[in-house]
């Protein structure tokens, strides 16, 4: 059964997802169905979460960032997090994301 898509204003660094477009600024527009948005929302989830062990990681001197799990994790989710809106965006924000150059090995 196929669900119907509605339109969503994503804003990343603040892991905000809205049916509004000017209830606040926004990064990307996208159509999403709400399985989708349900796996975009547990992405973001779990981006809070690693951040709060880099956090705690920032106040070890000694570990340096490209050798730190939860900075790896981190990079992981986002690109997974931009990856979704990369697949559900309009074409400015294909575009923006192509710009960005995060996904260039998933997209080619």
């Amino acid at each position: 059964m196929e669900q119907n898509k509605k339109t969503y204003y994503i804003t990343v660094a603040h892991g905000q997802i809205s049916q509004s477009a000017t209830d606040s600024p926004w990064d990307f527009k996208i159509d999403a169905t709400d399985n989708e948005i349900h796996t975009l929302r547990e992405y973001f989830n779990q981006n809070y979460g690693t951040e709060w062990a880099g956090f705690w990681r920032a106040h070890v001197p000694f570990i340096e960032y490209h050798n730190d799990k939860s900075n790896d994790e981190y990079d992981s989710k986002i690109k997974k997090v931009y990856g979704l809106i990369y697949q559900l965006g309009d074409e400015e924000a294909k575009k923006h994301i192509e710009n960005m150059g995060i996904l260039n090995d998933e997209i080619q």
